[in-house]
């Protein structure tokens, strides 16, 4: 009797592990995903499916499709030692992990998306990153240790694991440092499963991190196309002719129907498939979602905290910029001085703000890093320009009074 045909599978984990598993060569989707679900020790992975790599793009895999159908020819031709690869990807995005009943599947989650935060394009969120970086510190390496070196203050991790590549070159290492340090430190004594659900929360947010993507043409000649948002009360239909991919929209009146071309009929019936099931887990967790982002409001509503990133060379640098366009007002004040009438704005200044630490702590703290705790110790020079800023502003108040009157 002929020794039974398998093939060895390896299912690559978001958090970089893998599981093995060896089926037949006739097999489905499903006698893999029963083997990681097995291996993981969980009933039910909720979110996540089985995809396959093909042309840099991942396609899910159907459950009930033989396996033959995405691996091709290889399946059956190639050596049954050579392994191949399948990997467990997030299908279906949540807003909170609230919604995954399993801390297993919440972990294999949050690794996901850490991943994906490194690939980010999102300059004008770029705040969103240093406190997801911070709750990412706190979930895998729990509390920020206090050290004496400020030099030292934050350097226990590398940017480049947390951030993606451009905004460490924008902003600069020992500025990333410095300031997720700090945002660490603020979030002391926070559990780290705690701080997984606040990261899987705040991901939500990044314009292109908890979303699928796939490369799609609005013309045969393939023209980049803007990305447009459509929420599931605003689409009338979803169809696929061959290539073509249809959206039918009656909430968007400018453009009421949009055509696009994937890279085959495969390709289209898939995504259609993909929205389909997309569909009918939002209906179904719909009144959980409801619950759960009520019982977060509450919870924000009763830990409500601010937190303050600053560049303070940039902020100097335009204080510079303001001064020396000063240097006319300050002639005007001069020749006012020599007249013998000063104006009411400038008795007030002189009377009231001249010279009172006391009245522009909060300046002094963006200006030049004074804590607004402690004794305000500054030069002469620094008191001038703080001053002057503060003569800048009244003279404008006093300016808008005079025209108003």
């Amino acid at each position: 009797m002929a020794a039974k045909k398998t093939r060895h599978v390896c299912v690559l984990l978001p958090d970089k592990q893998h599981l093995d598993c060896t089926v037949g060569v006739k097999a489905r989707g499903q006698e893999v995903w029963t083997s990681t679900l097995r291996q993981l020790g969980v009933g039910d992975l909720q979110v996540f499916a089985l995809a396959v790599l093909r042309d840099n793009e991942y396609i899910f895999v159907d459950l009930d499709e033989r396996l033959t159908k995405y691996f091709c020819k290889r399946w059956t031709r190639e050596s049954p030692m050579v392994p191949y690869i399948l990997f467990l990807r997030i299908k279906f995005y949540v807003e909170s992990g609230l919604l995954l009943m399993s801390s297993r599947v919440q972990q294999l989650y949050y690794a996901e998306l850490r991943q994906k935060l490194l690939l980010s394009q999102s300059p004008h969120q770029e705040a969103l990153f240093f406190l997801l970086a911070a709750l990412a510190l706190q979930a895998e390496v729990g509390d920020h240790r206090e050290t004496n070196d400020e030099e030292k203050c934050g350097c226990d991790f590398l940017p480049e694991d947390y951030f993606p590549s451009w905004l460490i070159k924008r902003r600069g290492r020992d500025y990333v440092l410095q300031n997720v340090g700090l945002l660490h430190a603020e979030l002391r004594g926070e559990a780290s499963s705690r701080a997984v659900l606040r990261f899987i929360r705040e991901a939500s947010r990044l314009q292109d991190a908890a979303l699928t993507l796939y490369r799609m043409r609005q013309e045969i000649n393939g023209i980049h196309q803007i990305l447009l948002d459509f929420s599931w009360n605003d689409i009338d239909s979803l169809t696929f002719q061959g290539s073509k991919f249809e959206i039918v929209s009656s909430g968007s009146l400018c453009i009421p129907k949009l055509v696009y071309h994937s890279p085959s009929a495969f390709h289209s019936k898939h995504i259609l498939m993909h929205i389909r099931d997309s569909h009918r887990l939002h209906f179904s967790t719909r009144e959980a979602a409801i619950y759960v982002q009520h019982l977060e409001d509450m919870e924000a509503g009763c830990c409500y905290r601010e937190s303050y990133i600053c560049d303070t060379t940039a902020l100097k640098q335009r204080l510079r910029n303001i001064l020396s366009s000063m240097s006319d007002c300050s002639a005007a004040e001069e020749a006012e001085e020599d007249e013998g009438t000063p104006s009411e704005a400038k008795l007030w200044m002189d009377e009231e703000f001249v010279d009172d630490p006391a009245d522009v702590p909060w300046l002094a703290e963006v200006l030049f890093g004074v804590s607004v705790d402690g004794p305000l110790v500054l030069t002469s020079s620094c008191w001038a320009a703080v001053t002057a800023e503060m003569k800048q502003v009244l003279w404008r108040r006093a300016g808008e009074a005079a025209s108003v009157d």
